[in-house]
């Protein structure tokens, strides 16, 4: 199916921002009418989209290489807490 108008309105803000922090959130609030954490949910299965990939294949090959970077730290710092001490 391809990327309603809301799809193609988040990964064109999303594009317009390298940079996270509250002015952004504020952004996703006042221009997108959504919560932050419903912009990233939505964000998120949207980069696993082929359509999405097809769009701007530049911006989600990005998204997914930050995504996986943080599941990778997350994952790292988890065995580093659970690792038993010898």
């Amino acid at each position: 199916m391809p990327l309603s108008d809301r799809d193609r309105d988040l990964l064109a803000f999303e594009a317009r921002w390298q940079r996270h922090g509250a002015a952004k959130e504020e952004a996703v609030r006042v221009e997108l009418g959504l919560t932050p954490a419903r912009y990233y949910q939505l964000l998120g299965r949207l980069i696993d989209d082929a359509d999405a990939l097809a769009h701007d294949p530049m911006l989600v090959h990005r998204l997914r290489r930050l995504r996986d970077a943080r599941e990778r730290a997350r994952l790292s710092r988890a065995s580093v807490l659970t690792a038993s001490p010898r």
